[in-house]
């Protein structure tokens, strides 16, 4: 009960959205998202700025720590100004590792703020993990083999990836990769941020099962992170344990 109230609060939340919205194409790390988000609400980082072109020059001093470029960054993209964001710009082509996902990040809330000024009207910027396109969101999936310990068979990988690749289509999403290891599929995709994924998936599952269900019902899907093989095992053997102990309670 609680899991769908949960569901419906997500689902009223994406209908309320407005139709010009701006969704992070990157893929970065939710926990250094989170981290950019509280130093944003730290008022130590949201000091004006004097001169502009000094700040500029600390970023590229290698003797700077990166806590105290992150503070600068933060600081240039809370200013309505084009100059610091194309300051921002500039690092962020050089920038490597950390620092170059944190310059994305002030680079988006800069556009923002600017946007805002611009048409005068609230922007809504949404990031996850695996990032998006348009505003088509990026998800990671598991597609599991009814038959656990088995690869799929060649004509059903084709199936798999061509009906997969036919629904996304037809619901303006994109496949962008699909790969097979024993036991399940993985694959990327792109889907609508406003449309039902729930429906696509009972559409796409029970056409392939007209042909020997060989897929579960069930897929694990993610926009936070890619998962590693070992973790979709370790994920499939706690499913299994949890399983086995509930049919023993029955």
């Amino acid at each position: 009960m609680e899991e769908n109230n949960n569901l419906k609060k997500i689902q009223e939340a994406i209908d309320s959205l407005p139709e010009n919205f701006s969704i992070l194409e990157e893929q970065i790390d939710v926990e250094l998202q989170v981290e950019y988000f509280e130093y944003t609400k730290d008022k130590n980082n949201n000091q004006p700025i004097d001169d502009f072109e000094a700040v500029e020059q600390q970023l590229y001093d290698s003797e700077l720590s990166e806590t105290l470029k992150k503070q600068l960054l933060v600081r240039l993209a809370g200013h309505d100004n084009v100059d610091a964001f194309r300051m921002i710009e500039r690092f962020k082509n050089q920038a490597e590792g950390t620092l170059r996902n944190w310059a994305i990040l002030a680079l988006q809330e800069s556009r923002m703020i600017l946007q805002s000024s611009l048409l005068d009207e609230q922007q809504v910027f949404i990031s996850t993990g695996l990032g998006g396109k348009g505003q088509n969101i990026r998800y990671f999936i598991a597609l599991l083999n009814s038959q656990t310990d088995q690869e799929f068979t060649e004509p059903q990988k084709k199936m798999i990836t061509d009906e997969f690749n036919y629904f996304l289509t037809n619901s303006e999403g994109e496949l962008e990769k699909m790969e097979f290891s024993e036991g399940f599929a993985t694959g990327l995709f792109l889907f609508p941020l406003k449309k039902n994924l729930q429906d696509i998936f009972k559409s796409f599952i029970d056409e392939c099962n007209q042909y020997g269900n060989f897929l579960k019902e069930d897929v694990i899907i993610t926009n936070v992170k890619q998962l590693t093989i070992d973790e979709i095992k370790e994920f499939l053997k706690q499913d299994n344990s949890t399983n086995k102990h509930d049919e023993q309670e029955d």
